[in-house]
């Protein structure tokens, strides 16, 4: 049975409302704990809250559901805002993100599959969610299923090696129903990604590796829904959408700020926060 996330119709302004919802359990969970990675946790939102409230087809009721559809969040590190769409969207009690990180917590600091209803891989070593979306999307070809998987990769992690030997595989099997994102917010723990190891011109890159190359607004909802839209009727070439977005997106002092990679709100900076983000709601 399709779950009832997906059955129901949500209207744009409504999805934005979900996003500015998983920005501000990303701020209360990240701030209870007193660690983890918010900034880029705010740059996916938009993302997050169209894929799982509109986008993809899964059960929170039956996370094992043959014919879901996956998703892997190769940047692990975002844990926040993937924990903070499968509490939302039924997967467990939104009170329980205030145990992120905490000793005994099914909400560790990078996802585990099989410790947390909803995570299908286990991530966390930057550059690998790729391979693990290949390897998915290939399972569900050789098998004759059409479901179709998500991979959600920061920028930054586009540095490593392995995920263009992905590239390569996902083209050279026709991977057609393989989906990824890159969240382009240009910032990585060191600064500007340009500075550490330049990315453009990255859309021609995924282009000569044979791939489908979009790129939009990753804080437009019409572009995301969109953008996807176009990307699920594609039968042979895996598609790449490329968010281009601002890191710590919603909290203005967050906002293009490295230090929130890994750094989160102090006591005064967490009202702050919060206080714009239900300004946006």
């Amino acid at each position: 049975m399709m779950c009832s996330v997906v059955a129901m119709s949500y209207t744009t302004e409504e999805l934005e409302e979900k996003a500015n919802l998983l920005r501000l359990d990303v701020i209360e969970a990240t701030s209870e704990a007193k660690s983890g990675h918010p900034g880029g946790s705010l740059s996916s939102a938009d993302l997050m809250a169209a894929l799982y409230f509109s986008v993809m087809k899964h059960d929170p009721a039956n996370p094992s559901w043959e014919d879901r559809d996956r998703f892997v969040l190769s940047k692990g590190h975002a844990a926040p805002v993937l924990y903070a769409a499968l509490a939302e969207s039924g997967y467990f009690p939104p009170e329980e993100l205030m145990t992120l990180r905490k000793m005994g917590s099914r909400l560790q600091g990078h996802p585990v599959r099989g410790k947390t209803p909803g995570v299908e891989m286990s991530t966390g070593s930057l550059g690998q969610g790729l391979s693990m979306a290949c390897g998915i999307a290939l399972a569900g070809k050789i098998d004759g299923k059409d479901y179709k998987t998500f991979c959600l990769m920061g920028d930054g992690e586009l540095q490593s090696g392995q995920n263009w030997e992905a590239a390569m595989l996902a083209h050279h099997y026709r991977l057609g129903s393989l989906i990824a994102f890159v969240d382009r917010n240009r910032l990585q723990i060191t600064g500007n990604t340009e500075c550490a190891m330049s990315l453009d011109p990255l859309p021609d890159k995924w282009k000569a590796f044979g791939w489908n190359v979009i790129i939009i607004d990753g804080h437009s909802m019409i572009q995301i829904l969109e953008a996807c839209s176009k990307a699920r009727q594609s039968e042979t070439n895996p598609t790449v959408i490329i968010l281009n977005t601002v890191k710590g997106k919603g909290v203005s002092f967050m906002e293009n700020n490295p230090e929130f990679h890994g750094k989160v709100c102090k006591a005064g900076e967490k009202n702050l926060a919060i206080k714009e983000l239900r300004c946006g709601m």
